[in-house]
């Protein structure tokens, strides 16, 4: 099943990270949810992130985009499919074909 990947990114690493399973609809009610697993506020949904999300399937939330301060450095969110095509280069230097 699709997922809602979250993660808390604090001086340049990953300080908390979860998954809330949902289908690209509920991503909303997914991220709710791990706002609340995290025990941090659910951050404004701006045109911004509805954009990158709609392209990239990706967006994040800086501590500006929360109402409450945060004491992290921002929010990132990755919705994953099972189905999704791996992300390895094709560039043929990256093909390895043994010895």
């Amino acid at each position: 099943m699709p997922r809602l990947w979250a993660r808390i990114i604090q001086k340049h690493r990953i300080a908390r990270q979860a998954t809330a399973e949902c289908t690209w609809d509920e991503a909303g009610d997914a991220l709710t949810e791990l706002c609340h697993e995290f025990d941090i506020p659910r951050p404004l949904w701006l045109n911004k992130h509805e954009s990158e999300f709609a392209e990239f399937r990706r967006t994040q939330f800086l501590p500006e985009h929360f109402v409450e301060d945060v004491t992290f450095d921002r929010l990132e969110i990755e919705f994953l499919e099972d189905d999704a095509k791996s992300r390895r280069s094709s560039d043929p230097r990256n093909q390895f074909d043994g010895y």
